[in-house]
């Protein structure tokens, strides 16, 4: 479990850089299936087929299903607070934001997980951190900017998003109450199980999909997309980081998404990067070693008296 001091190893950098590519591209896959799905059936999709894909990993390795519901409480738990609630809200927000948008709401769920962390008595209150996580947000802010468009309904859209952020901090206290020694696929596995199940009822109840025409190749490749790397994969990624950096350090994937999208666009698309993108890049990459303290602590050393 993570250190006292929530510092982050150069291992679990790597591990966060590679999630915020895996999670970036869930707001685009979102963006394409949506033209189809209604919004409640593409989270059941995500987590059904997410589910599928790591049932055979799960049996390679040997582990074994929860044996009762004592044991399956925990991953219901997580399967609720961290996919069934925030997938669900900022799916439908996304009905009525642009993505861009979303990916910056997204980035304020740090805030939140430190603020219900500190709450909860879980950590200590930390002016380094609430200042570097205060410091992120606005980066994110000056990276994507302001420019969007004004849609029908997008207030309630950004409040749906800034919920699912929320949802998202309680999540990570959850976690790190409930997951100390659990392993990472198996936590993966057995909280998107319980996650298709809670939404095969909801969007059962509400869309109805089997009476939904059938979706074109585009959409199944999104969909796929969304389950193989955005779902199974990242969270194979996301609970290691959580057993060896903690749950609270984890969130600060939402901070690089943005940063990843733009730098992902340059290298595979070959689109250009403002001089406003790589302020805001400056900037974010500022505050998460403000975050993470040691930099911090470097600086005081050098500057004092020997």
């Amino acid at each position: 479990m993570p250190a006292n001091d929530n510092r982050i190893d150069a291992r679990d950098w790597s591990l966060l850089a590679v999630l915020s590519i895996l999670w970036g591209g869930s707001f685009f896959f979102n963006g394409a299936a949506l033209r189809e799905l209604p919004p409640l059936t593409l989270v059941f999709l995500r987590v059904a087929l997410g589910a599928a894909m790591l049932l055979p990993l799960l049996r390679a390795h040997g582990i074994g299903f929860p044996k009762s519901w004592a044991d399956w409480g925990p991953f219901i738990a997580i399967g609720l607070l961290n996919n069934v609630v925030p997938f669900s809200l900022i799916v439908i927000g996304q009905t009525f934001i642009p993505s861009g948008l979303a990916s910056i709401l997204n980035a304020t769920t740090p805030m939140f997980t430190v603020v219900v962390m500190i709450a909860a008595g879980e950590e200590a209150l930390q002016m380094r951190r609430l200042a570097g996580v205060a410091m992120g947000l606005a980066g994110v802010i000056l990276l994507r900017g302001w420019g969007f468009e004004t849609r029908p309904g997008q207030g309630f859209g950004i409040v749906l998003c800034l919920s699912g952020a929320l949802s998202y901090g309680f999540a990570a206290l959850a976690a790190r109450r409930l997951l100390k020694d659990s392993l990472p696929l198996g936590t993966a596995t057995f909280q998107l199980m319980a996650s298709t199940v809670m939404m095969a009822v909801v969007a059962g109840l509400v869309e109805q999909p089997w009476q939904l025409p059938i979706p074109s190749p585009t959409t199944w490749l999104a969909v796929l997309g969304l389950s193989a790397l955005s779902t199974a994969l990242a969270y194979i990624v996301f609970f290691q980081i959580v057993r060896r950096s903690g749950a609270g350090n984890v969130m600060l994937v939402t901070l690089l998404i943005p940063v990843t999208a733009i730098l992902l666009g340059w290298l595979v698309l070959g689109e250009p990067i403002s001089s406003r993108e790589i302020a805001g890049a400056i900037v974010i990459g500022s505050a998460l070693l403000v975050i993470d303290g040691r930099a911090l602590c470097l600086l005081r050393r050098g500057l004092s008296p020997r």
